[in-house]
């Protein structure tokens, strides 16, 4: 469970770093990334733009969490005999 606790926490800084190097790099070989449509709404001062990026961005890491993560945890956690810890 440590080990996951680390992948889970390493997702997350690796996530947030993605979305700040979209906000630094730009380029047309890069395409629109997610960070790069927050940063545009933000230039446009496009405030639906920058809700729905957000938004994106917060799909994307609780996606990931329930699809990938959520499912592993509970394999080791039955594996380990602690299933009652996940409610």
């Amino acid at each position: 469970p440590g080990y996951l606790a680390g992948l889970k926490q390493g997702w997350a800084f690796s996530w947030r770093s993605l979305m700040a190097a979209e906000l630094i790099a730009h380029s047309p070989d890069l395409g629109l990334g997610l960070g790069a449509y927050l940063n545009q709404g933000s230039s446009f001062n496009d405030m639906p733009m920058v809700m729905s990026a957000i938004f994106l961005i917060l799909l994307v890491g609780v996606g990931i969490e329930l699809i990938v993560f959520r499912p592993v945890e509970k394999a080791v956690l039955r594996a380990r005999g602690l299933t009652g810890a996940t409610g």
